[in-house]
Protein backbone atom coordinates (compact mmCIF):
# COMPACT_ATOMS: atom_id res chain seq x y z
CA UNK A 1 0.00 0.00 0.00
CA UNK A 2 1.33 3.45 -0.59
CA UNK A 3 -0.27 6.75 0.29
CA UNK A 4 0.37 9.91 -1.89
CA UNK A 5 0.48 13.38 -1.17
CA UNK A 6 1.01 16.50 -3.23
CA UNK A 7 1.70 19.85 -2.80
CA UNK A 8 3.20 22.99 -4.27
CA UNK A 9 -0.04 23.98 -6.17
CA UNK A 10 -0.73 27.79 -6.22
CA UNK A 11 -2.05 30.50 -8.10
CA UNK A 12 0.47 31.91 -10.99
CA UNK A 13 0.74 34.62 -13.70
CA UNK A 14 1.33 33.06 -17.49
CA UNK A 15 5.05 32.77 -17.65
CA UNK A 16 5.60 31.56 -14.36
CA UNK A 17 7.02 28.44 -12.61
CA UNK A 18 5.88 26.14 -9.96
CA UNK A 19 7.28 23.07 -8.27
CA UNK A 20 4.69 20.54 -7.47
CA UNK A 21 5.95 17.45 -4.90
CA UNK A 22 4.39 14.27 -4.17
CA UNK A 23 5.54 12.75 -0.79
CA UNK A 24 5.04 9.01 -0.58
CA UNK A 25 4.87 6.56 2.24
CA UNK A 26 4.42 3.40 2.25
CA UNK A 27 6.76 0.15 1.20
CA UNK A 28 9.55 0.44 -1.83
CA UNK A 29 8.78 3.35 -3.20
CA UNK A 30 11.81 3.31 -5.59
CA UNK A 31 10.27 0.40 -7.05
CA UNK A 32 7.29 2.15 -8.50
CA UNK A 33 6.94 4.25 -11.83
CA UNK A 34 5.45 7.54 -11.15
CA UNK A 35 3.82 9.84 -12.74
CA UNK A 36 1.60 13.09 -12.98
CA UNK A 37 -1.55 13.39 -14.40
CA UNK A 38 -3.73 16.54 -13.85
CA UNK A 39 -7.92 17.13 -14.84
CA UNK A 40 -9.24 20.40 -15.91
CA UNK A 41 -12.71 21.13 -14.96
CA UNK A 42 -15.51 19.20 -17.54
CA UNK A 43 -12.22 17.52 -18.70
CA UNK A 44 -10.54 13.69 -18.64
CA UNK A 45 -7.80 13.42 -16.59
CA UNK A 46 -5.12 13.26 -19.09
CA UNK A 47 -0.80 12.26 -18.62
CA UNK A 48 0.91 14.54 -18.36
CA UNK A 49 4.76 13.42 -17.10
CA UNK A 50 6.06 9.81 -15.78
CA UNK A 51 9.68 8.48 -14.43
CA UNK A 52 11.05 5.07 -13.87
CA UNK A 53 12.61 3.85 -10.63
CA UNK A 54 15.66 5.06 -10.74
CA UNK A 55 15.11 8.57 -12.64
CA UNK A 56 16.84 7.25 -15.40
CA UNK A 57 13.83 7.23 -17.96
CA UNK A 58 11.37 10.28 -18.14
CA UNK A 59 8.38 10.68 -20.63
CA UNK A 60 6.40 13.47 -21.05
CA UNK A 61 3.12 14.74 -23.19
CA UNK A 62 3.74 16.74 -26.48
CA UNK A 63 1.79 20.04 -24.33
CA UNK A 64 4.80 20.55 -21.76
CA UNK A 65 7.81 18.84 -23.61
CA UNK A 66 10.50 21.43 -22.83
CA UNK A 67 8.31 23.25 -20.48
CA UNK A 68 7.69 20.33 -17.48
CA UNK A 69 10.94 18.23 -15.90
CA UNK A 70 9.90 15.34 -13.29
CA UNK A 71 12.38 14.32 -10.96
CA UNK A 72 12.70 11.77 -7.82
CA UNK A 73 14.79 11.30 -4.62
CA UNK A 74 14.33 8.25 -3.70
CA UNK A 75 16.08 9.15 -0.37
CA UNK A 76 12.73 11.02 0.68
CA UNK A 77 10.23 9.45 -1.05
CA UNK A 78 9.29 12.39 -3.08
CA UNK A 79 8.68 12.81 -6.74
CA UNK A 80 8.69 15.94 -8.04
CA UNK A 81 6.79 18.22 -11.30
CA UNK A 82 9.16 21.60 -12.26
CA UNK A 83 6.69 23.21 -14.50
CA UNK A 84 8.11 26.35 -16.52
CA UNK A 85 6.59 28.71 -18.60
CA UNK A 86 3.17 28.17 -17.38
CA UNK A 87 0.05 28.69 -19.67
CA UNK A 88 -3.45 29.30 -18.76
CA UNK A 89 -3.98 25.85 -20.67
CA UNK A 90 -1.92 24.42 -17.73
CA UNK A 91 -4.19 24.83 -14.85
CA UNK A 92 -5.48 21.90 -13.83
CA UNK A 93 -6.23 19.84 -10.82
CA UNK A 94 -2.67 17.91 -10.93
CA UNK A 95 -2.10 14.40 -9.42
CA UNK A 96 0.64 11.90 -8.34
CA UNK A 97 0.28 8.52 -9.41
CA UNK A 98 2.16 5.14 -8.35
CA UNK A 99 2.56 1.92 -10.57
CA UNK A 100 4.49 -0.81 -11.04
CA UNK A 101 7.28 -1.52 -13.25
CA UNK A 102 5.50 -3.87 -16.03
CA UNK A 103 3.75 -0.01 -16.85
CA UNK A 104 6.97 1.21 -18.62
CA UNK A 105 7.24 -2.41 -20.11
CA UNK A 106 4.41 -2.23 -21.73
CA UNK A 107 4.21 1.21 -22.67
CA UNK A 108 1.04 2.18 -21.30
CA UNK A 109 2.70 5.13 -19.06
CA UNK A 110 -0.39 7.61 -20.50
CA UNK A 111 -3.15 5.27 -19.59
CA UNK A 112 -5.05 6.43 -15.60
CA UNK A 113 -5.96 2.10 -15.73
CA UNK A 114 -2.03 1.31 -15.33
CA UNK A 115 -1.48 3.05 -11.90
CA UNK A 116 -2.61 1.66 -8.85
CA UNK A 117 -2.46 4.17 -6.08
CA UNK A 118 -3.25 8.12 -6.24
CA UNK A 119 -3.25 11.12 -4.82
CA UNK A 120 -5.71 13.56 -3.73
CA UNK A 121 -4.36 16.66 -5.84
CA UNK A 122 -3.33 19.61 -6.29
CA UNK A 123 -4.73 22.75 -7.67
CA UNK A 124 -2.52 24.72 -10.32
CA UNK A 125 -4.11 27.80 -11.40
CA UNK A 126 -2.52 30.27 -14.19
CA UNK A 127 -3.63 33.46 -14.84
CA UNK A 128 -3.15 35.30 -18.03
Amino acid sequence: QVQLVESGGGLVQAGGSLRLSCAASGRAFSSYVMAWFRQAPGKEREFVSAINWSGGSTYYADSVKGRFTISRDNTKNTVYLQMNSLKPEDAAAYYCAAGNGLILYRGNYYNTASYNYWGQGTQVTVSS
